[in-house]
């Protein structure tokens, strides 16, 4: 799903799901069994559609008339960040990294959820937001939702405002959508089913 807007962002988002089909590869039993693991290294290997997934993600920070309406993009460790720095390079925006805990070496905010297959807790540099600062949130896959979950939690503890969500594939068979809540939420390939 992704947001109305002018024909490029379209023209943008369909480019990037056809790279998205034709590129990612579902691996098996990774990294436990019966967990379907979605490769998206492939897409990263191939500049053009790199690209393609890259500003069709950005258009998520961006209004209905192309302006930017964001100040920094949260990538999430690890997949995220390799997403979430060009985007908000393309949006001439800043980047922030959510980390695993004990992986930023200033004072941070903590926030536990659940993955599909596991625990786990992410930390944000408490200076790294500043009040009213407008978010976008990257990823690459919307499982569960408990990573976007935990980082909106972190965003909004720094004062900082969460716009929207945009990651490449959302699992709809997973309950990630209503995670989200009333986020905008682009995403530039659903997966049905397991």
């Amino acid at each position: 799903m992704t947001e109305p807007g002018a024909s490029s962002r379209g023209g943008r988002a369909g480019s990037a799901a056809e790279a998205l089909r034709r590129l990612v590869v579902d691996v098996a039993d990774f990294p436990e069994p019966g967990v379907l693991f979605k490769d998206i290294t492939p897409v990263l290997a191939d500049p053009e559609a790199f690209g393609s997934v890259v500003e069709a993600l950005a258009d998520a920070g961006r209004d209905a008339d192309g302006r930017v309406v964001v100040d920094h993009v949260v990538g999430m460790e690890a997949r995220g960040f390799i997403l979430a720095a060009p985007v908000a390079l393309a949006l001439g925006a800043g980047m922030v990294p959510v980390r695993k805990a004990g992986k930023l070496p200033r004072a941070t905010y903590a926030e536990s959820y659940s993955l599909e297959y596991a625990e786990a807790t992410l930390e944000i540099h408490q200076d790294a937001l500043r009040p009213g600062d407008r978010v976008l949130l990257v990823d690459d896959v919307l499982a569960t939702g408990g990573t976007m979950a935990a980082t909106r939690t972190l965003v909004e503890r720094s004062g900082a405002v969460a716009h929207a969500v945009a990651v490449l594939m959302d699992l709809s068979f997973l309950p990630g959508r209503a995670a989200v809540g009333d986020l905008p939420l682009t995403s530039l390939m659903t997966v049905r089913g397991t």
